[in-house]
């Protein structure tokens, strides 16, 4: 659970809450519920497919159990490393945003020296690795809990201020509202990593659902509260354009030191950037022992029991993307990678289901819920897809 909800929230609301409301403005709440609703469809799907295969190269597995076509298991394995590639990436650039309220230092060596540092980490142990991510987890709950209490008397408002939440039926404010929820759906991403660490975790069956389940809950009631506090606390040209969105949020609402949150937040984007390249590093390993791809990948180092070629090719290539790539875009290519992924997910499990395949010991879903999953993940990737080309 930690290990998901450190990647949830450190991918998200610390570094693109002010992009999400230069989008969908006063109704950014709107959005992330839009967004959260998209991501539990697939999560439910996730959880069964993890108690039913409970293998390191996860959605490759899946996929492969679904269609049993070697091509498109190799192509959607590659699809999910290349999404925690550029998610670290993306949150690797939010990164720079609040070290720079303490330390100006270039943009190049912040950037380079927080993946080198993370990528030493992965390499060194997954017990060392995890027990990071868990430290690091209470403390971005603990930002999230201190940005909700520092905006308590704007949320004590809510009840009188309700009515102007609801965007009722221009088209023009639902298209904002929905890019909104396609940068928000960004912010949920993160539970779909947990299935990589399948063979690291004890009785994954009856675990990772939970754990999947949970992490998304958590997150949501999070996300809702701090997003309802920033649109009521900072205009929406003024989230849009800032840095270090919820450090603004907290100076705006309360006396606390901002420096506490920004730290914090630091200590969010950093767990984030770790957690995906501990997934990125299992996911090529997993793929790699099955023979999908280049067998070094599946090397283990003697003494760290950790697969050290594919760490370091991924930090390589995040490293490179960090550099040159601006945030929006990578977080928008992001959530694109991401709904395909979870549509093809779905599809799996909706094949499975059809040829009548069954576990009475994991938990089994109703078919609608795949489908549902389906429906919503490709409806959303429809919708930006128009977007871009108008």
């Amino acid at each position: 659970m930690f290990f998901g909800l450190g990647n949830i929230l450190g991918a998200g609301i610390y570094v693109l809450i002010g992009k999400i409301a230069a989008e969908a403005g006063i109704f950014t709440p709107i959005a992330f519920l839009i967004a959260a609703l998209v991501a539990a469809l697939s999560a439910f799907t996730y959880s069964e497919l993890s108690a039913r295969y409970s293998y390191s190269s996860g959605v490759a597995s899946y996929i492969d159990e679904g269609f049993h076509t070697l091509n498109l298991t190799r192509l959607t394995g590659l699809l999910v490393a290349s999404v925690g590639i550029v998610t670290s990436a993306t949150i690797a650039r939010g990164f720079y945003g609040y070290l720079s309220v303490f330390l100006q230092l270039p943009e190049w060596l912040s950037i380079s020296s927080l993946i080198l540092v993370l990528g030493i980490l992965t390499i060194w142990g997954i017990t060392q690795s995890v027990t990071a991510v868990a430290v690091m987890t209470l403390i971005e709950v603990l930002g999230l809990l201190l940005v909700i209490w520092a905006g308590k008397e704007t949320l004590v408002t809510i009840p009188t201020t309700l009515p102007t939440l609801m965007p009722g039926s221009d088209s023009g404010i639902w298209i904002g509202i929905m890019l909104g929820a396609f940068l928000a759906f960004f912010a949920f991403t993160g539970f779909e990593d947990m299935v990589t660490i399948a063979e690291e975790v004890k009785e994954p069956a009856k675990t990772l659902p939970a754990g999947i389940i949970l992490s998304l809950v958590i997150a949501t009631f999070l996300y809702s509260l701090v997003a309802l506090v920033a649109i009521f606390t900072l205009d929406q040209a003024t989230l849009a354009v800032s840095h270090a969105p919820l450090t603004d949020v907290i100076v705006a609402t309360s006396d606390i030191n901002p420096s506490i949150i920004t730290l914090i937040s630091i200590f969010a984007i950093i767990n984030g950037a770790l957690i995906q390249m501990i997934m990125v590093s299992r996911m090529l390993y997993g793929m790699a022992c099955k023979g999908w791809i280049w067998h070094g990948f599946a090397e283990i180092n003697a003494k760290t029991q950790t697969p050290v070629n594919s760490s370091l090719i991924v930090i390589a290539i995040i490293l490179c993307l960090a550099l040159w790539v601006p945030l929006v875009e990578l977080a928008k290519t992001t959530s694109f990678l991401l709904l395909l992924i979870f549509s093809l997910v779905n599809a799996a499990l909706i094949s499975i289901k059809l040829r009548g395949t069954a576990d009475s010991g994991v938990m089994n879903n109703p078919l609608w819920v795949p489908v549902a999953g389906l429906l919503s993940s490709v409806g959303l990737l429809i919708f930006q897809m128009l977007n871009w080309l108008a």
